[in-house]
């Protein structure tokens, strides 16, 4: 038997090694256990009005498992629109991914260094998509900044949104630990 040894992702280490001291210290918590916390990432892909096309379906499916390295799961309608043809638990009305541990600082890493500097005419990502719990929520306009898709899975474009679950119930203290990961937030009077 082979053993292989794993070494954990770079953003990882870096976080338990030096971002935790830092924004401990920034920030002027008591505790080192009140120090916000990356839990997960949710990426996911609402279908819409493309419900019943297959080809777009498994185009959105596709790209969900290449750039996230995890098998994607269906979402079901909640509720029935009889506007919208939808019914309550039959439909499939989006496609999300969760991503833990190391494979979520696998994803953030690839996301801040390599797809996001591949965004046309970028200055930041919205500073302003926090939400009550301090959590962040990026939406991506197109799939084809992630380099992982070759030009034909990127000819049909949709977009996809990115949401990062953070411990602490903050946005000061949620935007805090996502500029230490490297995200690049705009400036307030709107370029970067």
């Amino acid at each position: 038997m082979v053993k292989t040894t794993t070494t954990a992702p770079r953003l990882k280490a870096l976080y338990k090694d030096t971002i935790v001291k830092e924004l401990q210290a920034e920030l002027k918590l008591a505790n080192v256990h009140q120090v916000p916390k990356l839990e997960k990432i949710v990426v996911s892909v609402g279908i819409g009005k493309n419900k019943d096309d297959k080809r777009f379906y498994e185009i959105v499916r596709n790209t969900l498992t290449k750039i996230t390295g995890q098998h994607p799961v269906d979402r079901m309608a909640k509720k029935s629109i009889a506007g919208f043809k939808i019914r309550a638990g039959m439909n499939r009305v989006g496609i999300s991914v969760t991503l833990r541990d190391s494979r979520m600082y696998e994803f953030l890493d690839r996301l801040t260094n390599v797809a996001l500097p591949r965004v046309r005419d970028f200055h930041g990502v919205s500073a302003k998509a926090f939400d009550k719990g301090g959590n962040y929520n990026l939406g991506m306009v197109e799939q084809s900044i992630f380099p992982e898709l070759t030009f034909e899975e990127t000819q049909i474009l949709h977009g996809l949104q990115a949401t990062f679950v953070i411990s602490g119930g903050n946005s000061v203290y949620s935007r805090a630990l996502l500029e230490k990961f490297g995200i690049p937030f705009e400036k307030e009077g709107g370029k970067r």
